[in-house]
């Protein structure tokens, strides 16, 4: 990478201009490797759910059950119909991650139709234990046939309702932050200008307070040396990026780690092609010595008032074998040496872990803790290609009030994965943070800015990246879909649903404003990434009654599918090759906004009623005037 600063020598910071094959093997080779997966203390068994009911549908089915105290999520299983129980397998819906789910109703879209399956489900008390499954119902979707199924929805703008949460609005992932130094261009763009960018248009246009990325201890921030046997330490580059994050209004998360190369018991070992060093430090005291450093300095630039909102999260995804090379023990240690480190500078600062993949590592962390005396003020952990498992259970087994963030969350983990591109990321972005409202108070999404690098620089517009925001500023579905949810107002709001699809396909987000004005979120969508493109066998029509509106009122319907917000179709129909033209960057860049249209409902007595066509993927914001 190149900055136009000087860096500490013997750093070697020059990043590829692509994909790096060789870090990208080396990645493909370790992810898979956990750490450590003993399980650190006694599980309860918990009894499968009760009450499973199928309801068909055309080219889905929609399972629910009922709650089980201490779950943390459920696995749905299914096998040919008369197959036996010894046939039932968890059903895979392509998300690459944990398949267990949070929520107590499933939408199954991978089944054929017309074909009658054995559906069941099991309670699951943490990510590495799944109980028996319970009781066996029978049932296959429907072939689609005749007009597209109707789902009627009902909202009264009247009700009480009750405090709409906002899981997204606390933190978003990013890029490590010595890239916004970056000067080199990628597409021809400079990519810290534009990274810069990315994180103020999530920061002003949805609402964000906070970033969280790897690396700041990376020796391309020159943070620690050694000199003649004795540290030396040095700020000044840590400066500048924060800085830039809190002069666009954001705080930083601060993620400690990875490991500074003097500071490395093993410095060869890497992870990403700017090579993260992942290796427990060679001495104890020092790493404890630069983490008081550090946030003392913290505090002295940028006041106590400030950095006291500041989370500061001990490493990240060390169960896995890439992401660190010691034992777990040995994390557990460093993570007991950074959390005291971090308090004695003052003891109302926030520090958390374990920061693991897949949920992994909660219950060993919380155990460990609880007999390690570390202070542990919040919980994260991350996940890919589902809603966020319900931690409170696990939290409440150890007697933990702490928070719960999840400080990555995404449709994929897989590095240039073409789902990334789609509306269907969109849908699923509204699916999980309407799933995870109310139980956490943090849904990171993983990452802002298609300037990204781990395995090597974007190599065109549309390669699959992270980002909700292209090189070249240009929003994804996925982006849109975080200002849709922006636009919710404070109070949500009761919605009675009935059809074929009904709370669970077709999904809904009701709200009102404090000046009575309402904002209704609509989504067609399924976790099942084979119908990423979509499958017009799931499209539906919406019938929405808002009942306690009068004649006059004035709404406007804005809406999130192939063809409104999706960079996607738009590139496709410029002709847009690896990097787009000085004409096509001006069209993608005139068409980078969703647009409002009026529309004019129908009046009943008791209200209004529109007529909404969903396809999947698909979504519509309705937002009513009083």
């Amino acid at each position: 990478m190149s900055t136009g600063i000087e860096r500490p020598e013997g750093t070697d910071c020059e990043s590829g201009t692509g994909r790096d094959p060789k870090a990208r093997e080396d990645w493909e080779q370790r992810i898979g490797s956990q750490s450590d997966h003993r399980a650190a203390a006694p599980v309860p068994t918990l009894p499968p759910p009760t009450g499973l009911t199928l309801t068909q549908g055309a080219g889905h089915v929609l399972l629910r059950w009922q709650r089980v105290q201490g779950a943390i999520g459920y696995l749905v299983f299914r096998a040919p119909a008369g197959a036996g129980r010894d046939e039932l397998t968890p059903v895979d819906h392509f998300g690459r991650d944990v398949l267990a789910i949070p929520d107590v109703w499933y939408v199954d879209t991978t089944g054929d139709p017309g074909v009658v399956y054995d559906y069941a489900v099991a309670s699951v008390p943490t990510v590495t234990k799944c109980g028996e499954p319970g009781e066996v119902v029978t049932g296959g979707s429907a072939k689609a046939e005749g007009a597209v199924p109707q789902v009627e929805l009902a909202v009264d703008a009247t009700a009480d309702g009750e405090r709409l949460f906002r899981p997204w609005q606390p933190m978003i992932g990013s890029e490590r932050l010595s890239q916004l130094l970056c000067t080199d261009t990628t597409g021809g763009k400079v990519i810290g200008t534009e990274l810069e960018a990315a994180l103020r248009r999530v920061h002003d246009e949805v609402g964000v307070h906070a970033v969280r990325a790897h690396s700041i201890l990376h020796d391309d921030l020159g943070v620690y040396r050694e000199i003649d046997g004795e540290p030396v330490y040095d700020f000044t580059l840590v400066d500048e990026v924060y800085d830039r994050i809190v002069a666009i209004g954001l705080q930083p998360c601060v993620e400690l780690g990875f490991m500074p190369g003097d500071l490395a018991s093993d410095p060869d070992k890497t992870v990403f092609e700017y090579r993260g060093i992942v290796s427990p430090p060679k001495n104890w005291d020092r790493w404890a010595d630069l983490i008081s450093a550090l946030v003392r300095h913290l505090m002295d630039r940028y006041g106590e008032d400030v950095v006291l909102g500041w989370d500061f999260e001990v490493w990240n995804e060390a169960n896995l074998g890439v992401f660190w090379s010691g034992t777990r023990d040995a994390w557990m240690r460093l993570y007991d040496v950074t959390a005291t480190a971090v308090k004695a500078v003052d003891p109302r600062l926030a520090v958390g872990g374990p920061s693991s993949a897949a949920a992994g590592w909660v219950d060993e962390f919380l155990e460990h803790t609880a007999r390690s005396g570390a202070p542990v003020d919040f919980v994260t952990t991350h996940t890919y290609g589902n809603a966020p498992l319900d931690l409170r259970p696990t939290l409440e087994r150890y007697g933990s009030n702490a928070r719960i963030a999840w400080t990555e969350w995404g449709v994929t983990p897989s590095h240039f994965h073409p789902v990334n591109d789609t509306v269907s990321s969109a849908t699923f972005l509204l699916h999980g943070m309407r799933s995870a409202a109310g139980r956490l108070d943090a849904l990171s999404y993983w990452v802002a800015s298609d300037h990204f690098e781990e395995l090597g620089r974007p190599p065109g517009l549309l390669h699959g990246g992270f980002g909700l925001i292209t090189v070249g500023g240009i929003a994804k579905a996925r982006f849109h879909a975080l200002y849709l949810l922006s636009r919710l107002g404070d109070t949500q709001l009761p919605v009675t649903a009935q059809g074929d699809g009904a709370d669970g396909l077709v999904q809904s987000w009701a709200s009102r404003h404090d000046d009575g004005s309402l904002g209704i979120l609509l989504w067609n969508h399924t976790l099942d990434q084979e119908k990423a493109e979509g499958d017009a066998a799931l499209a539906r029509r919406v019938e929405l009654r808002i009942d306690g509106l009068g004649e006059g009122v004035r709404v406007r319907v804005t809406r999130l599918d192939a063809e409104h917000g999706d960079v996607t179709t738009l590139a496709a129909r410029l002709g847009v090759g690896e990097w787009p033209t000085d004409e096509q960057w001006d069209q993608l860049r005139a068409a980078d906004q969703l647009v409002a249209e009026p529309v004019s409902p129908e009046y009943t007595e008791d209200g209004a009623v529109l007529m909404l066509d969903l396809p999947q993927p698909s979504a519509v914001l309705v937002e009513v005037s009083v």
